[in-house]
């Protein structure tokens, strides 16, 4: 069970993520993680994420020389930004949430 400062901390990771994406949620993430196996996990999450998701608008870029990237870098953009709200829901309501699509370096 998680107790409503766990669920708190662990949103705020994603939701500071809107306006400093690296340095918000690491330190939410580096002062809480010893307090929490919860927050522990939404921050390795995150960053999981967040490494994840730079490294396919990075192909992205790449490929709008091929056009395709002209559709991938918006696909890209649009599904960070909502899987970014869907896990912060989770977080939240107390979920230990999978972000789909993100390759696990952080374990």
């Amino acid at each position: 069970m998680t107790n409503s400062d766990e669920r708190l901390f662990a949103m705020l990771i994603y939701l500071v993520s809107f306006f400093v994406p690296v340095i918000g949620p690491l330190i939410i993430w580096i002062i809480k993680r010893d307090d929490s196996d919860f927050i522990d996990y939404h921050g390795k999450e995150y960053f999981n994420f967040f490494i994840s998701f730079t490294i396919y608008g990075f192909a992205s870029g790449i490929l709008i020389l091929l056009i395709i990237g002209f559709l991938l870098v918006p696909a890209v953009g649009i599904t960070g930004f909502i899987l970014t709200i869907i896990a912060a829901v989770k977080a939240y309501n107390g979920e230990r949430y999978r972000i789909p699509l993100v390759i696990r370096f952080i374990k």
